[in-house]
C-alpha cells in the first residue's frame, strides 16, 4: 500500500512530522527481515499523536526511526521521514547530529537509565545548553529556568543531587527539562510514564500537555497504556506487525473502533468497573508473527476471528470511516459479530476461614545513623479464597509489607503475624517447610525471577521437589499438571526463559508459585510489564486458579483497573500506614479518604469517564522525617488547619467493613466528594503545604 492510499489528516498544512510509506528491516545473519511495512502518518505542530499496539509491533522502531536513531543492523528500505519539511533519510551523519541537537528530542521510558548516575543533575542540564553554543554562565541560568519550567519547586537544591537521590517522577521531570532545552519541533516520548505511580503519571502528563501548548511542539507518544494515549493524544494510530491498521481521532477510535485488532485491545482491558465475579476478560489468541515473517495480505489474519479466504488472498483496502478515521479491514461491517465472553454465575467471592492476621506490624530500617520507619502499626487480615489489593504510591511500604509477611524482612518487636492462628517466625529461614510452602510470591519481572540457564521443566521440578518432597515420576506428573493448569505446552517446558514471550514467562513464574499448593500467593505487580492482551489472559488465569483452589492473593499493583477487577477488598497505604480499607466497591464508589480520592482521580481512563481531579503537589515525604499529625496533611487538599497537622487520626470503621484514617466525618467526605464530582472540580494541594512536601521529596531515595 503506497502512501497516497492513506488519507491525510492535515491537508494543506506542512506537518511537523510526516512519515511516508516507511519500510524498515533488520539485517539478521545477512538476511533483511522486515519490521515496518509501509507506515504512513503525520503530526502537525502542537498536535499529539499516539502509537499503540502489542510489544514487537514496531512502535518503538517507528519512534526511533523518526529521529534516525537506529541500531547498526536497522536499514530504511523505502519511504521518507520529513521533519518540518526536511527529509532526514537523506541527511549525512553531521546533518543528523545537528538535526537531533536543534529540532528533535526524545524522552525515554526509564529516566534513571537516561541520566548519568555519576554526575549531579545540574551539570547534566547545563550540558544540554552548552552544546547549543551558550556560555557557562548563561547555560547555568537557563538550566535553573528549565528545571523551574518543569515545575521543580527547588531547582537549586535539585541541581546539587545525583539522579539516585531523586524519585522517579523527579527524574522524569529532569529528563523532560533536558529534552526541551532546544525548544524542539518534534518531541518523541517512548513509554514516558510506565514506571511511575498514577499520581506522578498524572502530573507528568499535565506537564507535557502544558509544555506542548507553550512550545507548539509536535508530540509522538508510544505507550502500552491506552488510558495515557486517550488522556494526552489528539489522534492515535493502531499498529500491528509493522503496519498501521487503524487511525483517527483518539476519542473516536476508542469509543468506536473499526478494526478487529483495536476492538481486541480495548476488550482486553478491565473497563467500566467489570469484576472477576461478573465475566472473564476478552483475550487475543495467539502471538505476534516473528520479525521478518512474510505477510503479503492482512497482517492480522492469523489471529483474527473474522478472517476468511478473502483476507488470506487479498490485501485489505484502506476504508475511510469519516471524521479522519480509517481502517484496513475487509469486514468492518461484521465487527458486531465479535461478542465478549458471556457473564458467569456463581463466582462471587465466598470467603473461607481467616488464614493470615497482621497486628501492629512495624518495620524500621537503619540508614546512616537514622531510623527510617517503612511500616507503622499495620493491621490487616486475609481469608481463604480472598484477594486483598494493596495500593499506594512508590515508597508507601507495599513491597516492604509483602517481604515482612514472607519472612524476607523481620518486623520490629511487638509485631504479630499469624497463619491459621499460629505465630509465624520473623524470618523465613526459621519457619518450618509447611509454612514456607503455604506462602509463595509472584514477582513483577519474571526475567529476574527465573533461572536463565534452566528449562521450564527443570525450574518447576526443583520447586515441586523442594516444596512437596515428591521424587521421580511423581515430580514429573505434578509438573505436567501445573503446565496444564497454566496452559503451558510440553514444548514450552523444554525451552529456557529467554526463549519464551513475556506472557509465557509470567505463566511459568505463576506455575512455580503454585508448585506446593500454597494457601497465600503474594503477587507484586504481576502484569505491569505485559501487553493488555497478555495481561487479560494472566488475570483470567489467576481468577480461575483462585476459584479452583481457594488460594488467597495479596495483590500489589499501581494499576487500579487491575486491582478493581481482581480484588475483593482494597487496602490503601501511605508512608507505611494504612489510610483506608474496604471492599472493592466501597473504595471505588466512595466516600474515600482524600488520598484514595487523589489516587482514583489520577488514573488515566480510556473511557474518559467524568471524574473530578485532585492534583497532588510535591513528592511523597521522606519516611525518615514524616509530617506531624496526619502524615498526608502536607499534600491533602481537604486539610483542616490546626487539627490535621497536630493530631494523627486513628483507623476507625466508618461504615460496615469500611475503615478510614481521617479527621473529616464520613458524611462530610461524601458531601464534599459528591459536590466535586457534580461540579467537575480540580483540587490542588495548598501552596504552603506543596512547598514543604516538595522540599521533603527531594531527599527521598528512589
Amino acid at each position: 500500500m503506497n502512501a497516497a492510499a492513506v488519507p491525510s489528516v492535515a491537508t494543506g498544512t506542512k506537518a511537523a512530522l510526516r512519515v511516508e510509506d516507511l519500510s524498515l528491516s533488520y539485517i539478521v545473519r545477512g538476511i533483511p527481515r522486515p519490521v515496518l511495512r509501509g507506515v504512513t502518518f503525520e503530526v502537525k505542530a502542537g498536535e499529539s499523536y499516539g502509537l499503540v499496539g502489542e510489544s514487537g509491533c514496531g512502535k518503538s522502531t517507528t519512534a526511533y526511526a523518526a529521529v534516525r536513531y537506529l541500531p547498526r543492523n536497522g536499514v530504511i528500505t523505502g519511504g521518507r521521514i520529513l521533519v518540518d519539511g526536511d527529509d532526514i533519510t537523506k541527511m549525512n551523519d553531521e546533518q543528523v547530529r545537528l538535526f537531533r541537537m536543534r529540532h528533535a528530542s526524545m524522552v525515554y521510558q526509564d529516566p534513571g537509565a537516561a541520566l548519568n548516575p555519576t554526575t549531579k543533575v545540574g551539570p547534566q542540564v547545563v550540558e544540554a545548553f552548552t552544546i547549543l553554543g551558550q556560555g557557562k554562565r548563561q547555560a547555568e541560568e537557563n538550566a535553573l529556568k528549565a528545571l523551574r519550567r518543569v515545575q521543580i519547586a527547588d531547582p537549586e537544591r535539585v541541581a546539587q543531587r545525583y539522579p539516585h537521590q531523586l524519585s522517579g517522577g523527579m527524574q522524569q521531570r529532569v529528563v523532560i527539562a533536558i529534552a526541551l532545552a532546544s525548544d524542539p519541533k518534534l518531541l518523541v516520548l517512548d513509554e514516558p510514564t510506565t514506571g511511575l505511580d498514577a499520581t506522578v503519571e498524572a502530573s507528568v502528563l499535565d506537564l507535557v500537555r502544558n509544555l506542548q501548548a507553550e512550545t507548539n511542539a509536535a508530540v509522538l507518544l508510544i505507550a502500552h497504556n491506552l488510558g495515557v494515549i486517550r488522556t494526552l493524544c489528539d489522534r492515535v494510530g493502531v499498529m500491528y506487525a509493522g503496519k498501521i491498521v487503524e487511525e483517527g481521532d483518539a476519542a473516536t477510535v476508542f469509543e468506536n473502533p473499526q478494526h478487529p485488532y483495536t476492538l481486541g485491545l480495548l476488550r482486553s482491558l478491565p473497563r467500566r468497573g467489570i469484576r472477576k465475579s461478573q465475566r472473564p476478560l476478552s483475550t487475543i489468541p495467539g502471538n505476534l508473527p516473528q520479525i521478518g515473517t512474510p505477510l503479503p495480505t492482512c497482517v492480522y489474519v492469523d489471529r483474527c476471528p473474522l478472517a476468511d479466504e478473502l483476507c488470506r488472498t487479498v490485501e485489505p483496502p484502506v476504508v475511510e470511516v469519516g471524521g479522519g478515521q480509517w481502517t484496513r479491514c475487509h469486514h468492518r461491517d461484521r465487527l458486531g459479530q465479535l461478542a465478549e465472553p458471556p457473564p458467569v454465575g456463581g463466582r462471587e467471592a465466598t470467603l473461607g476461614e481467616l488464614n493470615l492476621t497482621l497486628s501492629n506490624v512495624s518495620k524500621t530500617f537503619h540508614q546512616s545513623g537514622h531510623d527510617v520507619p517503612a511500616l507503622v502499626k499495620v493491621s490487616l487480615d486475609l481469608h481463604d479464597g480472598e484477594t486483598l489489593g494493596l495500593v499506594g504510591e512508590s515508597g508507601s511500604g507495599k513491597s516492604t509489607l509483602a517481604k515482612t509477611i514472607l519472612g524476607i524482612e523481620s518486623p520490629d518487636a511487638g509485631a504479630d503475624i499469624e497463619l491459621d492462628e499460629r505465630a509465624l517466625a520473623a524470618k523465613a529461614a526459621s519457619r518450618p517447610t509447611a509454612d514456607k510452602r503455604s506462602m509463595q510470591m509472584v514477582f513483577q519481572n519474571p526475567d529476574s525471577a527465573l533461572n536463565r540457564g534452566w528449562t521450564g521443566r527443570q525450574i518447576l521440578a526443583r520447586s515441586v521437589h523442594k516444596l512437596t518432597g515428591l521424587r521421580g515420576r511423581a515430580v514429573n506428573e505434578r509438573v505436567d499438571q501445573l503446565a496444564a493448569d497454566l496452559r503451558l505446552t510440553q514444548r514450552h517446558l523444554d525451552l529456557k526463559p529467554r526463549q519464551l514471550s513475556g506472557g509465557l514467562k509470567q505463566r511459568l513464574a505463576i506455575a512455580r508459585a503454585f508448585a506446593g499448593d500454597p494457601r497465600i500467593v503474594v503477587a507484586d505487580e504481576p502484569t505491569s510489564a505485559l501487553d493488555v492482551s497478555v495481561q487479560a489472559a494472566i488475570l483470567n488465569l489467576l481468577s480461575e486458579l483462585q476459584l479452583r483452589s481457594k488460594t488467597s492473593y495479596l495483590l500489589i499493583s499501581h494499576d487500579l483497573g487491575v486491582v478493581r477487577y481482581l480484588a475483593d477488598r482494597i487496602a490503601v497505604m501511605y508512608l507505611g500506614r494504612i489510610m483506608e480499607v474496604g471492599s472493592s466497591e466501597s473504595v471505588f464508589n466512595g466516600p474515600n479518604h482524600p488520598y484514595t480520592e487523589a489516587l482514583l482521580s489520577a488514573v488515566p481512563n480510556v473511557d474518559a469517564e467524568d471524574r473530578h481531579r485532585i492534583l497532588l503537589s510535591g513528592e511523597i515525604p521522606s519516611p525518615a522525617n514524616p509530617p506531624t499529625g496526619c502524615v498526608f496533611n502536607t499534600r491533602c487538599p481537604r486539610v483542616i488547619r490546626g487539627l490535621c497537622e497536630v493530631v494523627e487520626p486513628p483507623l476507625v470503621e466508618v461504615e460496615p467493613g469500611h475503615l478510614m484514617s481521617c479527621h473529616i466525618p464520613v458524611d462530610e467526605l461524601r458531601r464534599l466528594q459528591a459536590k466535586a464530582e457534580r461540579e467537575d472540580l480540580v483540587l490542588t494541594t495548598p501552596p504552603e503545604s506543596a512547598a514543604a512536601a516538595a522540599a521533603q521529596g527531594v531527599d527521598e531515595l528512589a
